[in-house]
Parts: C-alpha cells; sequence; structure tokens
C-alpha cells in the first residue's frame, strides 16, 4: 500500500516549469523570436500534459481509498466500525470518507470538494502530523462527544508524511458516567469562627449561647443551599462536605458568608469573623480533610476572614480584604521562645537569614535571634549580603562592636560551614524565592521561620519551629517578644535594642501604621534594654541628594480611581528611596493607597503602601509580590516598566470589581 502511494502522489513539478519559463524569456530578449515560441509551445504543451496526469493520479489515488477499506467494511457485514475519514495533511483537504462519517457529517460523497474544516471547525490534526495516535481535543457532534484516533500513511520511496486516516470513537455515555462521577466529589471544608475567644469574652453563659444561636443560623442557612452535610466539632470549628458540583456556585458567590458572618457582633460590637478551608480532587476522605486542614492554616495565618480552596497542587483565594485584628496569644510566644531555644542548644551551628536587600527589621530580627543563640552558647553567623541590602548604616556600627566581629557571611561561605547539625532561621519572610540565597534553604533539613507578612501559596516547608503572625507590626517585634521570655534584660546588647526598635520603627513608620497593643508593649521592652528613639531616628535619615531624588519620585506619581497614587519611573533608584517615596505620598490628602515600581536590570521592582481599604498585598499577589495589607512589594522578573504598569492597573482594577 505504502509503496503504491508513493508512485501515486510524487512531488510538484512547478520548479522545472518555471525553469522553462526562464529559458524561453532568455531566449526571447537575445532576439531568437522562432526559437522563443517554439520553447513556448513546448513549456504550455508540457504543463497541459502535467495537469492532466495530475487529475488522473487524484481519480486513481480515490478508487485506491475506495477499495482498500472494503477490506475493513466486510468484518462488519458490509458496515465500518467507526466514522473514519482520510485528510491530507499539508492543506486538511478530504479524500475520502466511509458511510457513517458522511451520514454523521452530512457531507456528500463527492472526493475532493470539502475541507476538514468545514465540516469539524476549529478542529487541528497537528497532533497526527506530529506522531501522536490521540487527539488532546474531542469532538461533538448532533449532540454526542467523539474521541478522536489516528494514524499516517507513509510511502516508501517518500519518507514525508501524506495522508492522515482519522476514526472517531463515540464515548458520550462514558463522559457522562465521567463527569457525574467529578461533579459528585467530595469536598470537605473546615469553618474556623476566628475570633470566637474575643466575641465570648466577658459574655454571661446566656450570652454565649446567644451569640452561638445567631452564628449557627448564619452559618446552616448558608450551607442548607449546598445540600451538603453540616457538623459543629467544637465550639468555634465546622465540617462542612458537599459535593463538587457546587462548589463553582459558592466560588462564584465568592463565599458571600464572609460578609454575611459580619452582622453578628458582641455587645462590645466587635463583628464576627470566619474562615474557610476546602479540600478538592482529594482521593480519599482523609486527604480531602488534610488538603482543608492546609487551607485553615493558609488563611488563618494569611489574616482570617478569607475562603482558601486547597487541590493536589494550589491554593486559591477568596476574601482577605478586610485589615487583620490582633488575635495573637502571648502562650503561643513564650511556648515558641521555649521551642526554639532547645533547638538552638541541640544544634552545632546556627544560620540566621532575612530576605534580599535586607532591611532594618530583617536586620534587627537577625539581632535578636543572635542574642538568643549567645544566650545559648551556640555560634550564630547571620548570612547576608554586605553589599546589596538596606541598611549599610546599621550594619557598619553592628561591625564594630566586639560580639559581631565576625558574625556576617556570605552565602557561598555559609555552604562551606553547615553540616547535618546546623540550624537555619529565616526571618522577615516566608517564600523560598525571597531569601538571601536559596541553596542554604535547601541545604539544611531543620528550619525556622519567624515572620509577620501573610503566607504566600510558595510558604517555606517543612518548618520545625514556626512563628507567623501576619497580624504583628514587624519581625522585629515578634523576635522582642521571644526575648522577654527567653533572656534577661541584661543580656541584650545596646546595639541589638537599637536595631529592634529600627525594625520596628521602618514597618510602622514610627508606629503610624499597622501598630497594636503588643508594639507599643515591645517598644517599651527595647527602651528598657538601652534603645535610643533619636539614635534610630538618625538611622533613618536621608542625605540631602537622596531627599531631593524622592521628591521627584513623587513629583512623577499620577492619580488612578481619585485615591490611588502610581510613580511609574523610567530609571532606576533604590528600593528605601522607592519604600519612603510610597509612605510619603501618603500624606498627601485623599490618597489611600500608593505604588512606586522603578526599573531593576531584567526586572521590575514594586513598593506599595495604603491606609485605606486597598489590600496592597491582594493587589501585588497576582504579581508575585507578597506583603501584608498595609505593606507590600513585587518582583516582576523579565518584563518593563509598561507592561508591568499595565498588569498593576489590570490588578488593581480586578480588585475594586471583585
Amino acid at each position: 500500500m505504502n509503496h503504491r502511494l508513493g508512485r501515486l502522489l510524487r512531488p510538484g513539478v512547478g520548479v522545472y516549469f518555471i525553469i522553462m519559463a526562464v529559458f524561453c524569456a532568455a531566449t526571447l530578449m537575445v532576439g531568437q523570436y522562432w526559437l522563443a515560441a517554439v520553447e513556448a509551445a513546448v513549456t504550455l504543451a508540457a504543463f497541459g500534459v502535467y495537469v492532466m496526469s495530475r487529475k488522473r493520479r487524484e481519480r486513481q489515488i480515490q478508487r485506491y481509498l475506495r477499495s482498500a477499506p472494503n477490506t475493513l467494511e466486510s468484518l462488519g457485514q458490509g458496515e465500518s466500525p467507526f466514522p473514519a475519514v482520510v485528510v491530507r495533511l499539508a492543506d486538511g483537504g478530504i479524500i475520502w470518507t466511509n458511510r457513517r462519517f458522511s451520514n454523521l457529517t452530512g457531507i456528500s460523497d463527492t472526493m475532493m470538494e470539502h475541507e476538514l474544516e468545514e465540516v469539524l471547525p476549529d478542529f487541528s490534526t497537528d497532533w497526527l502530523a506530529s506522531g501522536k495516535t490521540e487527539s488532546p481535543h474531542d469532538v461533538t457532534l448532533d449532540g454526542r462527544r467523539y474521541r478522536v484516533y489516528g494514524t499516517t500513511i507513509r510511502a516508501e520511496d517518500n519518507r514525508s508524511t501524506l495522508l492522515g486516516v482519522m476514526y472517531l470513537s463515540d464515548l458520550t455515555e462514558l463522559y457522562q458516567v465521567r463527569d457525574e462521577y467529578v461533579r459528585s466529589r467530595p469536598v470537605v471544608s473546615l469553618i474556623v469562627i476566628d475570633n470566637y475567644e474575643e466575641l465570648i469574652k466577658n459574655l454571661s453563659e446566656s450570652g454565649i449561647s446567644t451569640l452561638n444561636a445567631k452564628i449557627n443560623d448564619v452559618i446552616t442557612e448558608w450551607t442548607e443551599s449546598y445540600g451538603g452535610l453540616l457538623r459543629r466539632m467544637e465550639r468555634n470549628r465546622f465540617l462542612f462536605i458537599f459535593e463538587k458540583r457546587d462548589l463553582s456556585r459558592a466560588m462564584e458567590d465568592k463565599f458571600s458568608i464572609l460578609e454575611d458572618i459580619h452582622e453578628i457582633t458582641n455587645p462590645s460590637g466587635l463583628p464576627a469573623s470566619i474562615s474557610f478551608g476546602l479540600g478538592v480532587d482529594a482521593v480519599n476522605f482523609d486527604e480531602g480533610y488534610k488538603f482543608a486542614a492546609l487551607g485553615i492554616e493558609m488563611a488563618l495565618s494569611r489574616g482570617g476572614d478569607q475562603a482558601v480552596v486547597k487541590d493536589r497542587f494550589n491554593f486559591t483565594f477568596f476574601g482577605g480584604r478586610n485589615k487583620e485584628a490582633d488575635y495573637r496569644s502571648k502562650v503561643r510566644s513564650r511556648v515558641t521562645a521555649n521551642s526554639l531555644m532547645e533547638l538552638i542548644g541541640q544544634s552545632g551551628h546556627v544560620f540566621i537569614m532575612g530576605h534580599k536587600n535586607a532591611d532594618l527589621d530583617a536586620v534587627g530580627a537577625a539581632m535578636g535571634i543572635s542574642c538568643l543563640c549567645r544566650k545559648k552558647g551556640k555560634k550564630a553567623s547571620i548570612v547576608m549580603d554586605l553589599e546589596v541590602n538596606a541598611s549599610k548604616k546599621l550594619i557598619n556600627e553592628i561591625r564594630q562592636v566586639p560580639e559581631y566581629q565576625d558574625v556576617f557571611i556570605s552565602g557561598q561561605e555559609a555552604m562551606l560551614r553547615c553540616d547535618n547539625r546546623s540550624i537555619l532561621i529565616v526571618v522577615d519572610t516566608n517564600r523560598p524565592d525571597q531569601v538571601e540565597y536559596k541553596p542554604l534553604l535547601e541545604a539544611i533539613s531543620k528550619i525556622c521561620v519567624v515572620d509577620h507578612h501573610r503566607r504566600a501559596a510558595d510558604y517555606i516547608s517543612p518548618v520545625v519551629v514556626n512563628l507567623h503572625e501576619p497580624y504583628a507590626s514587624s519581625a522585629a517585634e515578634l523576635v522582642t517578644e521571644l526575648l522577654q521570655y527567653a533572656v534577661e534584660k541584661d543580656d541584650v546588647l545596646p546595639i541589638e535594642a537599637k536595631s529592634l526598635l529600627a525594625g520596628i520603627c521602618l514597618d510602622t513608620k514610627f508606629f503610624n501604621v499597622r501598630t497594636g497593643e503588643r508594639t507599643f508593649e515591645a517598644a517599651a521592652a527595647l527602651r528598657g534594654m538601652g534603645a535610643d528613639t533619636t539614635e534610630v531616628k538618625l538611622l533613618l535619615q536621608n542625605d540631602f541628594q537622596d531627599t531631593m531624588e524622592k521628591y521627584q519620585i513623587i513629583k512623577s506619581a499620577r492619580l488612578y480611581r481619585e485615591e490611588l497614587a502610581i510613580a511609574a519611573l523610567n530609571t532606576t533608584t533604590t528600593r528605601v528611596l522607592a519604600a519612603q517615596a510610597a509612605d510619603e505620598l501618603l500624606n498627601i490628602a485623599g490618597i489611600t493607597a500608593s505604588f512606586v515600581m522603578y526599573p531593576d536590570g531584567e526586572q521590575v521592582i514594586i513598593s506599595a503602601r495604603s491606609i485605606g481599604s486597598a489590600n496592597v498585598q491582594m493587589i501585588l499577589e497576582p504579581l508575585g509580590g507578597g506583603g501584608n495589607t498595609a505593606t507590600a512589594g513585587a518582583q516582576m522578573k523579565n518584563t518593563n516598566v509598561k507592561d508591568a504598569l499595565d498588569k498593576l492597573v489590570e490588578s488593581i482594577d480586578k480588585f475594586y470589581e471583585s
């Protein structure tokens, strides 16, 4: 069969006619008119013979293809078991179809008059040309769904692919069963009342019963429409199981119960808040429950008041637009301090690492952890790039202190020093891609995290000790609380107290944003350890040139949506100046959020701040960024400022329209 097709379908000879025409034209140009006329006549005659020969070969192909499938059709009492079609892969022309395919598609039995595109719109044969035997896309005809299989025919004397033979298998009933199976898969969800302890504080038993009844009514009313199973597991925790067919409706509704529950308040006016963790596409109920538990953990670590859908690969977030309320417990800080000190005591060498381009908060938190290590008599090394950071002035002061002469090391040096007894404590970030030196993170098995940013989907894992509080103002505040439980006041060096206070002041803009009761408690404790606010103020000062550059950035800002300020720079600047400019823009009346973006090599850096309803962390998260509701940043790789600005505006619009 292949050898016969090779004789019938030969390469075109158009190039030869072109050459003959060129010779004819050349003869005419040199004045040989009779010879040119003879050549033209021969060329036309040869072309006519070629056309007739090609048509004859096409008819032979049709007769051959008509006779070849007769063997197949004779197997089933004269009827092929599948609709079949033969097409030219080069242009998609239909060469032959059997009776089933013709009846199914309604095309006539006349060959060489139809294109596959006419019969199966938007259906591509690229998969067949690439050597695959099954189409990645199904075909729907007359309400039936078909899986398409195929093969190619290659001639022995012509190695190029000539024809494609496709068969349509009707799998409609199988698809219906499969789809019903997918739609009926269970979704295991956990519902947690975020602030239950705060809601019932100082309430009588009757008041608690009344509050519980209201919460139960709202949750029950919402879940009844999904026809699932709802059970209360604990005072503040519910288990809800329903079918996946209803999940899309809940997602389209953006889990309206998140807003409905806010209507319930305790006598002091505190609104109730809940979080959802949903496990989807699990193998069994046990795995689904684990997915839901991971979703709840993610929701609570991002501030609560949101729903997190966890499937086998990703997290999907809903809600979380409101600012976090402080639901932290000092018990957790005390337990974490004891666990961390015990782990440090069992280790051989302690490495401390913050995020890239370390700021005062990262440096201050690292200094506090170093104090804990010194208390346990363990060697601590702070992994940091001394050339690229945002805290050069403070680091220069630290290196003058005898206890910190050789504490700062590079990531490469840390890799040479670490062993199987080493531990790594990561401060002021929870994302693997943002740490100072990622290979060190991958090399050490025992990792601890101390961070205050909202948890990202690509969280550092696994973690031995985790103090992650998105309600805290800064990592320095969290480390200060650890110091209060683990060391004496005299164990803290003045430079360490100063560094920690500088970190708090940086992230709170000198106690203007994201401050709570415990923020001031931490600052007061640091003041008692020797920190001086005047010296901290001097650390945060800019020189004259930087100040002028900062105001040039502010001058370039433009308003968007009447309350957002966006400064898109075409020239590079420093992260410190970009952050300070974003802070300064919030001092302008009417501006509730600010974004400063600038190019940095092949990437674009964005620094964002908010004092209004705009959650800058949610706006920058789709762009690969992170942070919290009031302070966030992003690094957009392989892009330019114009494209980055378009994506930022798109993300802002999506946030406000959702």
